[in-house]
């Protein structure tokens, strides 16, 4: 197939090429490069510097390339700055997406794959978090998101656009290979920050809180290795190329891990010492969000190959390091 890659260059998002190039796909990337790097794509796929926000620029690539799908990955992701700064996200993951739906819209594309996030349910009232949960974002990054989900309900109904919306707990890990690395600036996932403390790159990782209610005090999250999330998105091309109906599924291994759990296993991984720094809660931190990604084994016939923190902070040890 030939799919259009947005936000290609990015953390996701370029893992996402090399999966769709050893697969057999023709890709073509269009990222703005605000936060992707295109040496990740270099040599992998065709590039086009450049915005979803640009309708013109837009209208060009679809007029010169028959697409059979597009995968969206360039999304703004930072939960704190989209309380302080509503606006960015809400244009950039919003309207600009819109943008790209009209564009599919006019040129007869029909295939959509959406990196979505587990912020569209806000505070979890269980655990895990199935597909029956209440969604009820609580920042205007979630916000954003469970919009664009809303429309594509209506663009499926009113224009025939089918999609495939991916709720991703928390992304981790590199390419096993070590051909790319994980890479935000700045950096707000906790084991990349665990690992650049390893390496002497940072001084020392904050552990915000050692009160929750959780074995060791410290809050628990659903880690999935950046490979299976991938994994995830070809099986749901798949599932479109059938002719299956839009769906929704939840992408996380299923267990959770605290972050003291991260730090400890990223020592015995690094054989390095990590300097921790205990502060206050955060507002809004979970004591514990895990998935229930039993929709998207049993619908996706999908299931994560790396599952092990241990694995995860190996391959994006090695990526940091290489």
């Amino acid at each position: 197939m030939h799919v259009l890659v947005v936000g290609g260059a990015g953390y996701i998002g370029s893992h996402m090429v090399l999966q769709l190039i050893a697969e057999g796909h023709q890709v073509l990337v269009l990222d703005d490069l605000s936060y992707g790097h295109q040496e990740a794509v270099d040599g992998a796929a065709s590039f086009v510097e450049g915005s979803i926000a640009d309708t013109k620029l837009l209208d060009t690539l679809f007029k010169s390339h028959r697409f059979d799908a597009v995968m969206h990955f360039a999304a703004y992701i930072q939960v704190g700055e989209s309380v302080i700064d509503p606006a960015k996200y809400y244009q950039n993951n919003l309207v600009n997406t819109l943008n790209l739906f009209d564009a599919m819209v006019a040129h007869g594309v029909r295939h959509f794959i959406f990196s979505s996030t587990a912020a569209v349910y806000g505070e979890p009232q269980y655990i895990p978090v199935d597909l029956k949960h209440p969604r009820q974002p609580i920042n205007p990054y979630g916000w954003s998101k469970w919009m664009v989900e809303q429309i594509l309900q209506d663009y499926d109904q009113a224009y025939g656009l089918r999609s495939v919306c991916l709720r991703y707990f928390n992304a981790a890990g590199s390419d096993p290979e070590g051909r790319i690395a994980e890479r935000h600036e700045p950096e707000t996932h906790l084991i990349p920050l665990v690992l650049q403390v390893a390496s002497g790159q940072r001084g020392h990782i904050n552990v915000f809180g050692r009160d929750y209610d959780t074995p060791d005090g410290t809050c628990i999250r659903d880690y999935i290795h950046v490979a299976d999330l991938c994994t995830a998105h070809l099986s749901a091309l798949a599932y479109l190329k059938s002719d299956r109906p839009s769906a929704a599924f939840n992408l996380g291994n299923g267990q959770g891990f605290s972050v003291q759990e991260v730090i400890d296993t990223a020592i015995q991984v690094t054989g390095r010492p990590i300097k921790v720094v205990d502060a206050p809660r955060r507002e809004g931190d979970p004591a514990r969000l895990i998935a229930d990604a039993s929709e998207a084994k049993r619908v996706l016939g999908w299931k994560p190959q790396y599952p092990e923190l241990e694995t995860i902070i190996r391959h994006a040890w090695q990526s940091l390091v290489a």
